[in-house]
């Protein structure tokens, strides 16, 4: 681990003449001095003594707590990029992983585990059993867990740069259960899924995603075998909740969130509408809809809510748009049908003239999606270009480009989606019980912005620029609402005397996103501090290599510590 900075050394840190933005809804900022001591929140008056601590000079910019990914994708990441620089620039502190029904736990097998790192090795990369016994690798303890809670035991080994949370992913349960393929769940197989969900959540998890109708084997499970699962949350696991991908974000796309949130009400488990998206031509203009059916739910019992990223392409597997059918089997298999061609004639049908579950039900537009980073030297030049740019370049049909990428690098590409639409953005975001998820992929060169510019974006972009929320309004969205959902406020998500010293201190006028799509890997301007469990992460904009997060898992009796307290 690297050395944990001033705090580490028991060096206490002061913000002087700081704009305290506490997270609660509705507080105004207010001028106080901040004294951080043993990784928390000590004193905050509008002056403070303390002669032996490091002083910040803080006048002018506001100080917040840390910022709280609801959907993040570094499972991975935290360990092979452990400084974690995309997440601690922009000044998030706490993330919740094991999101769309995926991860890397709980597996049974060393055949599960290596079907699940093909799977999703566009979204964390897929490092070789070589590379993860050498080099900065050796010892972590690579894919040597096959539980919940042995991965997150690797986690704290290793100390991760942020907080982090676990959702049991949907999908590895029936994978272990049912196999691969799609088939109806036996009353012994679902029973198998129960159990294994009791065992991680025994193990800390604090809820359960699912995979929807995109990310296979998880799609394949019926409502009635969903709900089988979240009646177990809400009857045994007070304060856990179910955070599903919902089965299309195109076409009957509002008939897939009512389906979500007719299965809340039914199980009575809590459901957080995970990147609360609705896009494509079809949904233009429809975010009143889906907020109608939100409040409407909320209004009957149901405990609702939602994420959304800032941002109007989406991010996905460039193999998620393919029909459900052909990735049955897993990875081995999909490839092999890639190979035939009778097989591919009926993806390109699928694909694009009558859609398909994969693409949301709507033929792909080549023009929409761009190709992510590729790994095999015949694609050097693809990524960051849209599939019928590339297609026009080598005289090709785009469908060409689709299925050679996929088959040279097996299936482990990312894709941008671009088929967002500003005016859903905007509207869904105001929402009561909204907060923010980044969904972001980190693993490659070409990525979707959001990676490094989600939390400031919502503040200095939507905020200050446009005018939709007060910077102290949006930065609860960010903070106090996650933490209350994961069950870890007021320990975190708030700033208060007793609470742990997540901090972000960022300059209100400056704060900005400077990611792009051509460049972005940019860290975020503004943003001065970042401080995790009190130890200095960020130190006026330059990223000290402290690791000083904790594992975050769910207790007993519900609430959400750190591991061991």
């Amino acid at each position: 681990m690297t050395p944990g900075g001033d705090a580490a050394q028991g060096i206490d840190i002061l913000f002087v003449g700081a704009h305290v933005v506490s997270g609660e809804e509705g507080a105004e900022p207010y001028i106080a001095d901040v004294l951080v001591s043993s990784g928390a929140i000590a004193r905050i008056a509008p002056s403070v003594a303390a002669p032996r601590a490091r002083r910040i000079d803080a006048r002018g910019c506001y100080l917040s707590p840390g910022f709280i990914d609801m959907h993040a994708h570094s499972d991975l990441y935290l360990l092979t990029h452990p400084t974690h620089e995309a997440k601690i620039t922009q000044g998030c502190t706490t993330e919740v992983v094991g999101q769309d029904g995926l991860s890397y736990a709980p597996v049974r097998s060393e055949a599960h585990m290596r079907a699940i790192r093909q799977q999703i090795a566009g979204w964390n990369g897929n490092p070789t059993d070589a590379e993860c016994r050498a080099g900065a690798l050796a010892g972590v303890g690579m894919f040597e867990w096959d539980t919940v809670g042995g991965y997150l035991d690797c986690l704290d080994r290793n100390r991760p740069a942020t907080n982090v949370a676990m959702l049991v992913p949907q999908g590895n349960l029936r994978l272990l259960a049912c196999g691969p393929n799609d088939t109806s769940a036996t009353p012994e197989q679902t029973q198998d899924q129960v159990d294994l969900l009791r065992q991680c959540m025994a193990q800390g998890a604090v809820g359960m995603s699912s995979s929807g109708l995109t990310y296979t084997p998880g799609m394949y499970a019926s409502t009635s075998e969903l709900a089988v699962l979240c009646r177990v949350l809400a009857d045994d696991y007070p304060g856990a909740y179910y955070a599903p991908h919902h089965r299309s974000y195109g076409l009957r796309a509002i008939e897939s969130y009512t389906e979500m949130l007719d299965l809340g009400l039914a199980t009575r488990c809590p459901v957080h509408l995970t990147h609360a998206t609705l896009n494509f031509p079809e949904n233009k203009g429809r975010a009143p809809e889906l907020i109608a059916l939100i409040d409407a739910a909320r209004a009957s019992g149901a405990d609702v809510t939602l994420d959304t990223y800032p941002y109007l392409p989406g991010c996905t597997t460039l193999s998620a748009l393919l029909p459900s059918w052909a990735s049955a089997g897993g990875p081995e298999a999909t490839l092999r049908r890639l190979e035939d061609g009778a097989t591919r004639q009926r993806i390109r049908v699928a694909v694009e003239v009558t859609g398909c579950d994969g693409g949301h039900g709507i033929p792909t537009d080549w023009g929409s999606i761009e190709i992510g980073s590729t790994a095999h030297p015949d694609l050097a030049g693809y990524g960051g270009r849209r599939v019928d740019v590339v297609a026009a370049d080598k005289g090709c049909a785009p469908i060409e480009v689709f299925f050679e990428v996929l088959t040279k690098d097996k299936l482990a590409t990312s894709c941008l989606m671009h088929v967002g639409h500003e005016e859903n953005v905007r509207a869904i975001m105001q929402h009561a019980v909204h907060m923010g998820g980044s969904d972001a992929i980190l693993h490659g060169k070409t990525l979707h912005p959001r990676a490094y510019g989600t939390f400031p974006r919502f503040i200095g972009h939507y905020a200050r620029d446009l005018g939709l929320f007060e910077v102290a309004d949006i930065v609860a969205h960010l903070t106090t609402r996650p933490a209350r959902r994961l069950s870890i406020y007021p320990r975190r998500g708030l700033l208060a005397i007793g609470a742990a010293a997540d901090l972000v201190l960022f300059d209100p006028d400056a704060i900005r996103d400077m990611a792009t799509h051509v460049e972005p890997k940019l860290p975020a301007a503004g943003i001065r501090f970042v401080l995790v469990n009190g130890q200095v992460a960020l130190d006026e904009g330059r990223l000290t290599g402290v690791r000083a997060g904790r594992t975050q898992r769910r207790r007993a009796d519900g609430q959400v510590t750190d591991y061991g307290e």
